[in-house]
């Protein structure tokens, strides 16, 4: 399940990425537009500052921005920075696999077998849908179309 502070980030990149290019956004201005709380909000954009994501700027004139273009940022990347593996089960994961104290037979687990798939499945719709078109579908535009014909 994505959790609240993936999902405010989400947000807050979309609104990030709709502001003009080289202009700062204040972190008031984010949490009134996405009804978050500004404290929270705060701890968010730090996290996706240490990740890379946006960068800050302190003073009078200071806010935050993308760190890089919309559209090179996936919704599977800022997804993975704040929760961790796609994977419902750690045996699933590629990225955070542990072995189930459980199973005596891992690779012939139903479970886990059926995990995988639902991993790789998430995994293909967010690993392609950048922040650029989340955003442009939450302002009305097209849909993913391009993800999910697949």
């Amino acid at each position: 399940m994505l959790s609240q502070k993936a999902k405010y980030a989400l947000k807050a990149l979309c609104q990030l990425s709709a502001h003009p290019e080289g202009q700062l956004m204040l972190v008031s201005e984010i949490a009134e537009r996405e009804q978050a709380p500004r404290k929270f909000l705060e701890l968010i954009l730090l996290d996706l500052k240490r990740y890379g994501l946006v960068f800050s700027q302190r003073g009078k004139n200071g806010g935050y921005a993308l760190a890089k273009p919309a559209s090179e940022i996936t919704v599977g990347e800022v997804i993975r920075a704040l929760d961790g593996p796609l994977a419902p089960l750690p045996c699933a994961s590629l990225s955070g696999y542990r072995r189930c104290q459980d199973c005596s037979d891992e690779d012939a687990c139903p479970v886990r077998l059926v995990m995988r798939q639902v991993r790789d499945a998430m995994a293909a719709i967010v690993d392609n849908i950048s922040i650029a078109e989340a955003a442009e579908t939450a302002r009305g535009g097209r849909q993913f179309e391009h993800v999910l014909a697949e």
